[in-house]
């Protein structure tokens, strides 16, 4: 597999953290973003980075070997459709948006109708600290031969399978419970800070879980659900979907979604406004407390 020009779809986090690493590794790298047309910082940002800004989706695939898509997890779907007339048979499109087996197969249908090849990633954490390193689980037809190059890159990348849907079966239970883990610390120790009870609740799970700050944890766990809220809650609604997908009713992967929801609406309210980069877990939680009068 020879591959000269990347195309990412997003310029996010993740597109900047990848456009960043991958550049070195091929002679042109480029990026398309719905934002590029709203104004000129995330433009000016790629222009200083080496990338190129352009100014559609067509522009972007014709010029592209590999397309990779970093997107919401709700646009997975309508990303693949609109990139699928453009992409130049044999071209490798690589998923990497947490979304269930079913969208990614039908995302699949949309890009390979046309001669272009699409591989799905489950991105297995979160891609800060590790960058391109990041673990990823790969399925589709094409997936160990993207495995090997994308490792030739110091990547970390493994084929699972050659079916569809696999990989992203594996990162949507996996997210069943980190992201659920999430929802339950800010959901526990939120409540517990209301009633002056989290110097008891807290060594008690210290105790039945030595290995884990709970602490730091908590923090960790806070600021990220801050900060990807929106993000999380839709990559949940696809692990719901996961859930339904295998015949059951999704109680737990919902729940978790509309809980991470309610932190990404409060702090699209500004209700964290001001918040330090590492600031504990009390910190976060008393202002959900003064949000709604229980503290003071």
């Amino acid at each position: 597999m020879k591959i000269e020009s990347i195309g990412l779809v997003g310029y996010g986090e993740v597109g900047r953290i990848f456009s960043a690493g991958l550049k070195p590794r091929v002679g042109a790298m480029g990026a398309w973003d719905v934002k590029f047309a709203r104004g000129d910082a995330e433009r000016s940002h790629a222009h200083a980075s080496g990338v190129t800004a352009h100014d559609s989706m067509k522009s972007l695939c014709e010029a592209s070997d590999l397309v990779i898509s970093a997107v919401t997890a709700s646009n997975t779907l309508a990303v693949a459709q609109e990139a699928a007339p453009f992409l130049r048979k044999g071209t490798v499109f690589l998923d990497l948006n947490s979304a269930s087996p079913g969208t990614k197969q039908q995302a699949a249908q949309a890009v390979e109708a046309g001669g272009a090849h699409y591989v799905e990633a489950g991105v297995m954490t979160s891609v800060p600290p590790y960058g391109i390193r990041v673990p990823m689980l790969l399925g589709g037809d094409r997936a160990e031969a993207l495995a090997a190059l994308l490792n030739s890159w110091e990547m970390d990348a493994k084929a699972v399978s050659e079916k569809l849907g696999v990989a992203s079966a594996i990162k949507m239970c996996r997210s069943v419970m980190i992201k659920g883990l999430e929802a339950l610390v800010i959901e526990s120790y939120t409540t517990a800070r209301a009633y002056g009870v989290e110097d008891h609740v807290i060594p008690t799970l210290q105790e039945t879980f030595p290995s884990i700050d709970w602490q730091q944890q908590g923090a960790y766990f806070f600021s990220r659900v801050v900060q990807h809220g929106q993000r999380r809650a839709e990559e949940m609604r696809e692990a719901a979907n996961t859930v339904k997908e295998a015949g059951f009713d999704p109680f737990m992967a919902s729940a978790i979604a509309d809980k991470q929801q309610w932190v990404a609406d409060r702090a699209k309210a500004g209700v964290f406004a001001g918040l330090e980069k590492g600031a504990k877990w009390q910190a976060y939680a008393d202002r959900l407390l003064d949000e709604r009068g229980k503290r003071g």
